[in-house]
């Protein structure tokens, strides 16, 4: 597999990525979509195996107010013939090693068991507003001692309403088990 920059041409093959790894869902398609029409900085990489985009990695902004405090890590995504393979394990640990990741706070909502191995650790503090009691919600070199909740970027306001009427946790128990959490 080759890691490379996501580029404006890729992003169709990122977006049917996306569907295909989050089947039922256009959240994730929703959100990077509007990451880029809206100029967001978004830090993506993509796995491409025989000119085929087969896993996809984005990190946006995290926020305390309006001040930059590390980055989100979401989402990770896998083409669903290629899971299990350590294809996404291979793209997080590209990423980590990146200078625009490597020194950031790393902020992600997901399975503890997968993050733990890449050095995540169960984030008390900040609190993410997305999980009721931060069961999921992890983070890599996290040297914060305030009490204050984790700002996201608008886009992952869309679409948001409906999933908290039905209740994130019915979200989280769909994924539950999938190394591409949000």
């Amino acid at each position: 597999m080759k890691i490379r920059k996501l580029t404006p041409e890729l992003y169709v093959k990122a977006a049917a990525l996306l569907q295909q790894a989050f089947p039922g869902s256009t959240y994730e398609v929703q959100l990077v979509e509007n990451f880029h029409k809206n100029h967001t900085l978004v830090h993506e990489w993509v796995g491409i195996h025989t000119n085929r985009v087969i896993a996809y990695i984005a990190f946006s902004q995290a926020y305390h107010g309006s001040a930059v405090c590390g980055l989100h890590l979401a989402p990770l995504a896998v083409k669903p013939e290629f899971q299990q393979q350590g294809i996404g394990s291979e793209l997080l640990r590209f990423a980590l090693r990146q200078d625009v990741i490597k020194e950031s706070t790393i902020f992600v909502l997901g399975a503890p068991g997968f993050y733990k191995r890449f050095g995540f650790e169960p984030c008390t503090e900040p609190l993410c507003p997305f999980e009721k009691g931060n069961g999921h919600f992890l983070s890599i070199r996290n040297k914060m001692m305030t009490d204050f909740t984790v700002g996201y970027e608008a886009e992952f306001n869309i679409g948001l309403a409906g999933r908290q009427k039905a209740g994130l946790s019915a979200a989280r128990n769909q994924l539950k088990g999938r190394k591409w959490h949000r």
